[in-house]
């Protein structure tokens, strides 16, 4: 299935305030390259309106050994082990040449190339072993959580939707506004609509209508 997106345009004005602005327009930063920018049908969280779910309790009390902490990209010290965690993950749930190593380091270590400016890292507490990470954007206003992968073999159950729902508690601690979970476009992707002061972009204005983007995302088609 193709990606969706309604526009596409490369920023220059790399500031917080035009970013904050482009996204609060639809768009999204990806990894095709420096600046580069799709609107989509965007999900974010308000978290102004936001409280964790019965649901988002359950999930975390299966991460309890589970703790979060952030690095500034690019990276001083990349670890190959990073990339391969990467390309082992996408290539067994998404299929092979979705994501390459090289695509990590380069995101993880080539600030002139990439959009993204955190990594997300998940370790064990007992070990402080990494079993996985998220590349992500973020600034004083909003977190873009994106690009998630962890270890398939050595993680608790729902590693996934926890390693989300603890980048949603963090960045809600630390006073952001927004966070942002990518698109809304398969129907595997009504698990984001899970969040308290969950929004979506419909490509002119952010809708609280759930129903409304499950029976699109139901739909075998996508709206363009």
């Amino acid at each position: 299935m193709p990606y969706l997106y309604w526009d596409k345009t490369t920023v220059s004005d790399f500031s917080e305030k035009n970013i904050s602005l482009m996204y609060s327009r639809g768009y999204l930063f990806t990894r095709l390259g420096k600046g580069d920018m799709q609107q989509t049908r965007s999900a974010r969280i308000d978290l102004s309106n936001h409280s964790e779910t019965s649901e988002n309790r359950r999930i975390l009390k299966k991460l309890q050994a589970v703790d979060l902490e952030s690095e500034q990209l690019p990276l001083k010290d990349y670890d190959w082990r990073i990339g391969k965690l990467g390309k082992d993950f996408y290539d067994a749930k998404f299929g092979p040449r979705i994501m390459s190593a090289q695509k990590i380091k380069e995101m993880l270590i080539y600030g002139d190339r990439s959009n993204f400016n955190i990594l997300l890292a998940f370790r064990e507490k007992a070990g402080h072993v990494r079993i996985g990470y998220a590349i992500c954007y973020g600034n004083k206003d909003l977190m873009h959580y994106s690009y998630p992968f962890y270890d398939l073999g050595n993680s608790p159950k729902d590693m996934g939707l926890g390693m989300m729902v603890l980048a949603v508690r963090d960045a809600s601690a630390a006073g952001k506004k927004f966070v942002y979970l990518g698109s809304l476009q398969r129907p595997s992707d009504t698990y984001k609509l899970q969040f308290a002061g969950l929004e979506w972009f419909d490509g002119t204005r952010w809708q609280r209508d759930q129903k409304a983007v499950k029976k699109i995302l139901s739909s075998d088609k996508m709206a363009q």
